[in-house]
């Protein structure tokens, strides 16, 4: 998709989203629905709008349509929406390598959360009771596969991926940065990746979270390596907490949820900056190894070029741009100008997304007033 379409795609999302609260609170008792309706009910208000916006935009396009940007050209009635993510296969080591990333990450969203809670609630604390009393698989399931899964292919698969289209370049499918510039597609997918958790709790460490997985993206090549790590970090965050609300359960024979909740009422300020510090120590030093191992999983994967490209200057897109008004309808060598040509030259923002990040915080800023 282009630009623009990311960007209505966003602020469609937004707008169901509170939409589908503001009913939910007016019918009030007449609608019942548990934890797991809840999660069901959070991803389908990502993926419905997004598969529709794939099928209307990416199910194919006309066959005079040029290569463009060294795209492979588009077959007439392909479909193309699950393509337009970038599942493309990754080597075992990378995986590997991932799963040891997400462990070097892990203290630095601690730190991210430990700060956010000095102003804002714990956002999955406050639902950590009603969680735990709900059998392990089935939220193993949700939050652990399900969640990532449906959020990676929305943020990185749609609307990072439609960013850099902007940005760079896709060759065949796969991120290909040879004119630079993605760091701007990165912070803004990870930007909205934050926003969409509607709390200011969850968006800060959500934005950190999504420069990460957009730079695992790149190292690898593929959706695949943001996916894992996602439901990795996840799956990681649910055995823990099942695992410590039952043993204070079992200590001070209480459910798993009561105990679980006291466990969140009791988490005081000295106990944040207490965590902060320690936390903090080994954030400084994990963080800059996972780093590393993102750069090695680029030369793994054979990117290492690509990945350093990243973090180029931008210098094509410019130029393209004026050749495409210079040439008054037509594109590279001499080649029918599409959208994707003339985008480049552009900006990432629009009106829509305007909108929409106003509408973010104004809906978030209402936990300091009700």
């Amino acid at each position: 998709m282009t630009t623009k379409k990311a960007n209505w795609l966003f602020l469609t999302t937004i707008l169901v989203h509170i939409g589908v609260v503001l009913f939910l609170n007016f019918a009030g008792d007449r609608i019942s629905m548990g934890i797991i309706m809840n999660f069901i009910l959070s991803e389908g208000i990502l993926m419905v709008p997004a598969l529709l916006f794939l099928l209307a935009f990416e199910w194919g396009k006309r066959p005079s349509e040029p290569r463009v940007y060294g795209m492979e050209p588009v077959i007439p009635n392909t479909p193309r929406p699950f393509e337009a993510a970038a599942f493309h296969k990754v080597k075992i080591t990378t995986l590997l390598m991932i799963a040891l990333c997400t462990f070097l990450v892990m203290p630095l969203v601690v730190v991210l959360n430990a700060l956010s809670m000095f102003f804002a609630d714990n956002a999955m604390a406050s639902l950590q009771g009603d969680i735990v009393d709900t059998p392990f698989p089935v939220m193993l399931f949700m939050i652990g596969i399900f969640g990532p899964f449906c959020e990676e292919f929305v943020f990185r698969g749609v609307i990072y991926r439609s960013y850099r289209r902007k940005e760079g370049k896709i060759n065949n499918g796969r991120y290909n940065n040879a004119c630079g510039g993605g760091i701007r597609a990165i912070l803004l997918s990870a930007f909205l990746f934050g926003l969409m958790h509607m709390n200011f709790n969850q968006m800060f460490y959500a934005f950190a979270m999504g420069i990460f997985l957009a730079l695992l993206v790149e190292a690898a090549g593929s959706l695949w390596a943001s996916v894992f790590c996602h439901m990795f970090f996840n799956s990681i965050e649910v055995v823990l907490m099942y695992v410590s609300s039952h043993v204070l359960g079992s200590a001070y024979g209480k459910t798993a949820g009561e105990a679980a909740e006291e466990a969140v009422a009791a988490v005081t300020t000295q106990a944040l900056l207490a965590a902060l510090s320690v936390y903090l120590i080994i954030a400084a030093v994990a963080t800059p190894i996972a780093v590393c191992v993102v750069i090695w999983i680029a030369k793994n994967e054979g990117r290492q070029q690509a990945f350093a490209a990243l973090f180029a200057r931008r210098r094509v897109g410019r130029q393209t741009g004026n050749v495409g008004r210079q040439q008054a309808g037509q594109g590279l060598q001499g080649m029918p100008q599409t959208e994707s040509q003339t985008e480049t030259s552009g900006y990432l923002l629009s009106v829509p997304l305007i909108v929409a990040v106003v509408l973010c915080f104004g809906y978030m800023s209402l936990e300091f007033f009700l």
